[in-house]
């Protein structure tokens, strides 16, 4: 009987139980009256529960007797419920069997302590023992040259030929590419392009360099002979005197 309640229990670790029509209703009110249902495989009908339900006592009744009993651990609405079975001794002293979690309307048990810990080490010992196992099957070992390891150079090639072809891609339908330019065009029509103004000239600025006036030199005139001046009124002109000739 304790190894079939054993599998028992290792098989409702991997059930899960709900009910859609109480889903979209769930609260904190009435998580207990859903759990509590016939179709339920993780409720227990010999519960005190169950007892105080047939004979509509009162909730808190359950204080003052004494076996299996169902409460509501935690509340987080409106997603997660947390119930916990329970043997009670007495009104203060109460022992924990075992935890449920309701997780937007579907209910899970939630693994003890010890499931948790023979879980993960199964899985270590399965991964170490996978290690070994291909380790192994890459030695070698001669009398002349002792143990070495000899990869397979070919499934190397393979899977670096395989990642290095790139996958072609599909092409796109008709029906894609004419729906893609309707919305396109829908597009451009609704938020037309701003057109950005054109640049404005750029004016370079050179050094002009200030120039200096010419200086005009002075340049000196003779004034004219007032005879000279004179007969050029008149407009006439005298012959130049004659100087005497000297006699030798």
């Amino acid at each position: 009987s304790y190894f079939s309640n054993m599998a028992d229990r290792d098989n409702l670790l991997s059930v899960s139980w709900h009910d859609s029509a109480w889903i979209p209703m769930l609260n904190a009110q009435n998580v207990m009256d859903y759990f509590s249902e016939r179709s339920n495989s993780f409720y227990d009908r010999t519960c005190n529960n169950e007892i105080i339900k047939m004979q509509r006592l009162n909730p808190e009744q359950l204080n003052n007797m004494t076996g299996v009993e169902y409460i509501l651990l935690h509340v987080q609405e409106p997603i997660l419920y947390i119930v916990r079975k329970q043997h009670r001794h007495s009104p203060n002293q109460v022992t924990a069997l075992t935890d449920y979690y309701i997780i937007a309307g579907v209910v899970y048990q939630a693994p003890d302590l010890g499931s948790v810990v023979s879980s993960r080490l199964l899985n270590a010992t399965f991964n170490l023992q996978s290690s070994f196992e291909e380790a192994q099957s890459y030695s070698r070992y001669h009398p002349s040259k002792g143990y070495w390891f000899e990869f397979k150079d070919k499934d190397q090639a393979e899977s670096s030929k395989k990642d290095g072809k790139k996958k072609k891609e599909e092409p796109s339908s008709i029906f894609q590419r004419q729906r893609v330019d309707v919305l396109l065009t829908d597009l451009a029509n609704k938020f037309p392009p701003k057109q950005p103004p054109p640049p404005a000239p750029v004016e370079k600025q050179e050094d002009v360099k200030a120039e200096k006036p010419a200086t005009i030199p002075n340049i000196k005139r003779e004034k004219p002979d007032d005879t000279q001046g004179q007969n050029k009124v008149n407009g006439n002109r005298q012959p130049p005197e004659k100087k005497p000739k000297l006699m030798r």
